[in-house]
């Protein structure tokens, strides 16, 4: 199989390219390294410099089978105070590049979708058939873009699936590969988290009055490798004519203190914070149902909360 991998020189993309070379796949990565660092890209995958609205008419040159897209903006912050961004390169981006799929007889695609879709739900854990209810630019963008592939898949016959996930942490270290976060501007937990107990600089935690167990917001982690065995899996199971949206997440839930106190664990140093208001918006709880990706894909995530954070720590020390 030979796979356009749009955003491979990013975070996540970078280790499903990997892992699709290390699968037998033939690699294209498509990047216009706005985010993402060249760097990044596996060695053996072959590296295109360009932005995912003009792929068209090179896409039928390169041959390829399937996509799995990445490419997008994903600053939910950034997303509020600039929206126009987000609908020019997420939305009008990605439908140039269905069109260039269907100019170019490329029928699978599996989307790098996201719980942003959903907002605040008002269940957990989250399962498919939740209201989708984006509190965010960002959150609409990926929902919009799930509206577009069911109507492709209808109209088309394209084979497409989406997978709606939620906090990714941990990296592929180890045998020769070094495939991690190094973004501009760090929004997540764990890289943040580690940082500080390197440095030994207070991070913000926002809100310590949640009603969890310890007053800190809960969130569903899962590990960037086992994330990437998902999106393998999903190149399988896609069906002409049909488009699925699958929850991707642990089915558990980590509180920002569980969080920083494996980090110290890992570290061998606390983590120094610097306890803040709630920011607005910011739900108590968010935690993924994985039964459909379970029953479709025949997927569970095999790596702990510890596991990523030593991953990521690895990853850290360069």
């Amino acid at each position: 199989m030979r796979v356009l991998v749009t955003g491979g020189a990013g975070y996540i993309g970078s280790v499903v390219a990997a892992q699709l070379l290390a699968s037998g796949a033939e690699v294209v990565v498509v990047d216009d390294l706005s985010t993402g660092h060249a760097d990044a890209v596996p060695p053996g995958a072959e590296f295109h410099e360009r932005n995912i609205a003009e792929l068209d008419p090179v896409l039928g040159d390169w041959r390829v089978d399937a996509v799995v897209h990445f490419a997008a903006k994903s600053l939910v912050g950034e997303s509020t105070e600039n929206p126009a961004l987000y609908w020019r390169n997420n939305v009008i981006g990605t439908v140039a590049l269905l069109d260039s799929m269907r100019a170019s007889g490329v029928e699978r695609i599996v989307f790098s979708s996201s719980a942003a879709t959903y907002g605040i739900a008002e269940h957990q854990p989250i399962t498919e058939d939740a209201p989708a209810r984006p509190t965010s630019a960002y959150g609409a963008s990926k929902l919009a873009i799930d509206l577009a592939l069911a109507d492709y898949a209808r109209a088309y016959g394209l084979a497409a699936i989406s997978l709606r996930y939620f906090n990714v942490a941990g990296a592929l270290v180890g045998d020769g590969v070094r495939f991690g976060e190094r973004h501009a501007t760090e929004t997540h937990l764990v890289p943040n988290a580690l940082r500080a107990a390197a440095t030994g600089t207070p991070m913000p935690v926002f809100g310590t009055d949640y009603p969890t167990p310890d007053g800190t917001c809960v969130r569903d982690y899962i590990h960037v490798v086992d994330l990437a065995d998902a999106h393998l899996r999903a190149l399988e199971a896609v069906e002409t004519g049909r488009h699925r949206v699958l929850n991707l997440g642990s089915g558990l839930g980590h509180s920002v203190r569980e969080v920083l106190d494996a980090v110290g664990r890992v570290v061998g140093r606390d983590v120094p914070v610097d306890e803040q208001p709630r920011r607005a918006g910011d739900p108590a709880t968010l935690v993924a149902s994985n039964a459909e990706a379970g029953s479709v894909l025949g997927w569970r995530p095999a790596r702990a909360l510890e596991s990523m954070i030593a991953d990521a720590w690895e990853f850290e020390q360069g």
